[in-house]
């Protein structure tokens, strides 16, 4: 059922480029011979868009679909709402529910933006999206990556972090860490990219051009980390550096997979250093790893 739900959504909403016509041929227009492209993708602006705000619904909604059987749980032991909503802010066990919640919120996504990239199974999803490296190689990554952690590491001792939403996620349980971890590797940057490199940008490119894409994608990038990492500002400036490194990687390789690749590896050495950091010799010697971690939790 939730399958044909996200396939009738991709199937209405699904468009053919402004530069081709729709065979009129059936056995031609259910054949993957039909080529879409990163730069000419069989979805418009408005579909990109819509998408976007359905990752962004889901990361609110599968939370609070898991966290609700523990709230009523708990019904009569608060006075308030309020009372109640500051519980849920500070319980270890609320927020690794809400941290573990967002694995299906991913996969869900991740669902609909393969039936919206494939044009409901028309078009191939690796080649519509890029799945090569775009001359991208492997000393890029390991240039760029030391340039932006020395700038992060700059950045942060003039303006340290605040505390914020991740942070006290962090301080909850180390459980939670291991979940934050393994997200942020592992299905964060995929899903991230897929969506904002991915879909948002093939579309704006090709109706609005290349730099109102970029600044776009940028934007809205960073816009849905803000309550996140509110008030702390440095952090939200190095987030939207990182978002536009992103996306200039995908205008420059004209391929999404340097950008999964590079998010992978940015996400991967951080998450590996929130897990070693309770086993590191004398802590007090090293930044905390925690306020530059940058993941895709929406």
């Amino acid at each position: 059922m939730l399958f044909r739900s996200y396939s009738r959504f991709a199937t209405l909403f699904s468009v053919y480029p402004t530069n081709e016509t729709q065979p009129s041929d059936p056995a031609a227009s259910n054949s993957k011979s039909v080529h879409a492209t990163p730069n000419d993708p069989p979805w418009n602006s408005p579909v990109a868009i819509g998408v976007w705000f359905a990752s962004v619904l889901a990361i609110v909604i599968f939370p609070a679909i898991l966290l609700l059987p523990y709230l009523i749980s708990l019904k009569g032991q608060f006075a308030d709402n309020v009372a109640l909503a500051e519980y849920m802010q500070s319980d270890p066990i609320a927020i690794l529910l809400q941290v573990i919640a967002i694995i299906p919120a991913h996969a869900a996504t991740l669902l609909l933006a393969w039936l919206v990239v494939t044009n409901n199974r028309r078009f191939s999803f690796r080649q519509t999206l890029g799945w090569t490296s775009g001359g991208f190689k492997w000393w890029h990554y390991i240039v760029i990556l030391v340039a932006f952690f020395a700038l992060a590491g700059t950045v942060n001792s003039f303006y340290p972090e605040q505390d914020n939403d991740l942070m006290r996620m962090l301080r909850s349980s180390r459980t939670a860490v291991f979940f934050v971890a393994f997200m942020a590797t592992f299905t964060a940057p995929l899903v991230e990219e897929v969506i904002y490199r991915g879909i948002l940008y093939s579309a704006f490119q090709r109706t609005f051009g290349v730099a109102a894409a970029v600044a776009a994608v940028t934007f809205l990038f960073a816009l849905v980390h803000v309550p996140q990492y509110y008030p702390s500002v440095s952090t939200i400036f190095l987030l939207t550096l990182l978002s536009l490194m992103l996306t200039l990687i995908r205008v420059k390789t004209g391929s999404l997979l340097p950008c999964i690749i590079f998010h992978t590896l940015f996400n991967g050495i951080q998450s590996l250093f929130l897990i070693l950091e309770p086993y590191i010799p004398n802590p007090t010697a090293i930044p905390d790893p925690a306020p530059a971690i940058f993941l895709l939790l929406k």
